[in-house]
């Protein structure tokens, strides 16, 4: 290990764009298709990783709607979770908010309570044992009607303890569509958060920020195609959850070495780093720190990770400690 990776593995950390499913543990997800063989999912480690490689984003919607129907009981959703959050943990992150799309779960079996009942049980276990504090963001997946119902009815008839925002993922068109159901998303308190930029140009980008009212985008690296939208982002203080590695493994962007993370940053738009669905892709959020390391240098790590923090819902002294401990950690161990 040289000097930067142990210092990077050392320093305390902050998630904002990690997804419940796509963050499970290849042994987990195989554990859970061998319980539901019918869900299509290799429970073999080998043939597993042979699925999550992905040909582009289509698929990997696909494969992750497959490993999604994994989940049939609370207990299932607890095991699950708390293998995710142990292995945040294990890297020291501190605070991570994590994306949930609900309609999977619930759709195979999982009831609405028992859902809820597993994430709080698991958030509470996180908090008393890891000292991880954890925020749950609930994902809309791609479609109006019934299934954002699903989502917004959790928002406002159920919510888990700790939401903090509404998502929205699949595919990642403009979508004005959606319009009506941040505007709920807004009354409650929950700000919006949704997916764009990635498998979409800047116009899924523009619509997020002026149809959805985004204050955060998961990924928005396709701004940079226009430059008209870059300055729109900074106008507005747009945060961007940026993964690269997740860019990559769904042939968004060609190589590491070509990502746009650099552009971004001296274009002055507000940036962290984040995994997206590590084990799916790969990663970790320590690789992926490493990752801008060697993009934009080591120095800019600590301001990344101060990024994410100023971004996130946490409380302020969530905030506050924070800080104070990224602060006090040591600075780059270059040689």
């Amino acid at each position: 290990m040289s000097l930067v990776e142990a210092w990077v593995a050392d320093l305390p950390k902050v998630e904002l764009h990690v997804h419940h499913i796509g963050a499970t543990a290849p042994h987990t997800v195989a554990a859970l298709a061998a319980r539901y063989p019918d869900a299509g999912v290799p429970s073999d480690l080998d043939a597993l990783e042979r699925f999550f490689a992905f040909t582009d984003f289509a698929h990997f919607l696909r494969v992750y709607a497959a490993v999604s129907r994994l989940l049939r009981t609370p207990e299932d959703v607890y095991e699950l979770t708390i293998g995710n959050l142990l292995d945040l943990a294990r890297q020291n992150v501190r605070y991570a908010e994590v994306t949930v799309t609900p309609n999977g779960p619930l759709a195979c079996g999982v009831p609405r309570d028992g859902l809820v009942e597993a994430l709080d049980a698991v958030r509470e276990h996180a908090a008393r044992e890891y000292g991880l504090v954890v925020g749950w963001i609930l994902d809309i997946p791609g479609h109006p009607g019934p299934p954002a119902e699903v989502v917004m009815d959790l928002c406002e008839h159920a919510p888990p303890e700790g939401l903090v925002a509404l998502g929205l993922g699949g595919p990642e068109t403009p979508r004005p569509q959606f319009a009506d159901y941040f505007a709920r998303g807004r009354a409650l308190g929950l700000p919006g958060v949704p997916h764009a930029g990635e498998a979409a140009g800047p116009a899924s980008v523009r619509s997020a920020v002026e149809d959805l009212h985004a204050v955060r985008i998961g990924h928005g690296i396709r701004a940079m195609e226009d430059p008209r939208v870059v300055a729109l982002l900074r106008e507005r203080a747009v945060h961007l959850e940026v993964c690269p590695t997740s860019n990559v493994r769904t042939r968004v962007v060609d190589t590491l070495e070509e990502h746009p993370l650099p552009a971004m940053l001296a274009a002055g738009l507000e940036v962290s780093i984040s995994s997206d669905d590590p084990p799916m892709f790969g990663t970790t959020l320590t690789e992926e720190l490493l990752v801008a390391a060697r993009l934009v240098g080591a120095n800019e790590v600590p301001t990344l990770l101060g990024n994410a923090i100023d971004a996130s819902f946490a409380p302020n002294d969530v905030k506050r400690r924070y800080r104070s401990e990224l602060r006090r950690a040591p600075g780059p161990a270059v040689p």
